[in-house]
């Protein structure tokens, strides 16, 4: 069910009308600030309690918005100014503002890097030192915290390098082994094959003459048989 449609009127009750105070500030503030942060609005808000309590918010200096109120209501008051002509100086205001920003901004670079000392007193310098001590601490942590990245990267890295020369190493030791033991296959084969050729010379030296030994010629061929005179 839908909330039903509240009555604006005065809340009798105490507490239940310091509650609603507690709930409607807290919501009225937040609204501010949102519309502040969307619209780049300059806000300033003042609260009092039924107390005497105070409650302010402000995304500028509250008196230097306050002041600036104060002024454009005179100049309203004292002289007709067009819509146009409040608009421009307004902006000619924000524009002077933004000048004297950038100036400080300027200043404050000059000074990190040691110039125009001469127109800061102890308190500032000592204020200066402190900041330069600090932003010295923030590098000096990050670098660090780099150094440490990169060793720990720079460790890893070597891990994997380590791991992968070990597989290479395994590999060529392998190879090697593949290559010996092909070589002392045709090792053996040219072996056998050298013991088979010394068998065969063997048995050939044994069946036929002797080395050296002369081939006697065949005896010439007579139609006449051999009659010779036998004496017995």
């Amino acid at each position: 069910m839908g909330r039903g449609k509240i009555m604006i009127k005065r809340i009798e009750n105490d507490t239940a009308r310091q509650v609603t105070f507690c709930k409607r500030r807290g919501g009225l503030l937040k609204k501010a600030c949102e519309l502040s942060v969307m619209c780049d609005a300059e806000i300033a808000l003042i609260v009092f309690s039924p107390r005497g309590r105070v409650y302010e918010f402000a995304n500028n200096d509250i008196k230097s918005t306050i002041e600036k109120y104060k002024r454009i209501k005179s100049d309203e008051s004292s002289t007709n100014f067009t819509p146009q002509e409040i608009n421009a100086q307004y902006y000619q205001e924000e524009a002077k503002k933004l000048r004297q920003q950038i100036n400080i901004r300027q200043n404050s670079n000059r000074h990190l890097k040691g110039e125009g000392l001469d127109s800061l007193n102890i308190n500032e310098l000592k204020k200066l030192e402190t900041k330069l001590e600090r932003a010295i601490s923030r590098i000096r942590s990050k670098k660090h915290d780099m150094i440490l990245e990169e060793t720990e990267s720079l460790q890893n890295r070597e891990l994997v390098l380590e791991h992968t020369n070990t597989i290479l190493r395994s590999k060529i030791a392998e190879n090697e082994k593949v290559q010996q033991h092909l070589v002392d296959q045709t090792n053996e084969g040219y072996r056998v094959i050298e013991a088979y050729l010394a068998r065969s010379a063997l048995q050939l030296n044994i069946g036929g003459p002797l080395e050296g030994t002369p081939t006697p010629a065949p005896a010439p061929y007579s139609p006449y048989p051999n009659k010779s005179l036998h004496i017995w």
